[in-house]
């Protein structure tokens, strides 16, 4: 019995979506390091690409998400999707995270102590599998404007954003480039 064009690989998608969705469950809803472990491969690797954080290894990411990420999730934290593109081995989502800075958070700034801000971040994820397990996880986020919406990075005449670089994602009708008029204001102010 053969499949019909396209089967498979729609078969392939699901699993790895599938396999995403249960890893993303263990650790914002389960926060259990060992059950996030169990949808990865033997020698995984977590980079969070704008602070060179994360772990490569079981053990080391065992470390990790032990005593760096999973006990240090705002009880309020969301994620809204926004994409998710899946080809033969590698997923890729974009989405929001909608929380409150109301505990110490490693994995997003390091040092700092919590500052009940509210935080709306957009970000992508880049998942690699290797049969049919988590391979590597890469993350990116604007972290300028995390520290904007932080309170930590207040100069504006930096062309940073806060909140509305997340809304703008989710709704993608909002108005744009208001830190190109932002900059031409100040242009002509200098003389």
């Amino acid at each position: 019995m053969s499949d019909l064009p396209g089967t498979a690989d729609q078969a392939h998608a699901n699993a790895h979506a599938e396999q995403w969705d249960a890893h993303l469950a263990s650790e914002f809803q389960l926060k259990s390091t060992e059950t996030a472990l169990a949808t990865m491969t033997a020698n995984p690797l977590v980079n969070i690409v704008p602070l060179m954080i994360g772990a490569h290894g079981r053990e080391a990411l065992r470390d990790f998400y032990s005593n760096h990420f999973l006990n240090q999730i705002p009880d309020d934290m969301a994620i809204i999707p926004v994409s998710r593109t899946i080809g033969q081995e590698r997923l890729v989502e974009e989405g929001v995270l909608k929380f409150t800075h109301s505990v110490q958070m490693d994995w997003l700034l390091p040092g700092i102590a919590p500052t009940g801000k509210p935080i709306e971040l957009a970000m992508v994820v880049i998942v690699q599998f290797e049969e049919g397990k988590i391979a590597h996880e890469h993350l990116y986020w604007d972290q300028a404007t995390l520290l904007r919406q932080a309170g930590l990075l207040d100069d504006p005449a930096l062309p940073i954003l806060g909140a509305e670089h997340a809304r703008q994602v989710i709704a993608p009708t909002l108005p744009m480039n208001a830190l190109l008029r932002r900059a031409e204001k100040l242009a002509e102010k200098t003389p």
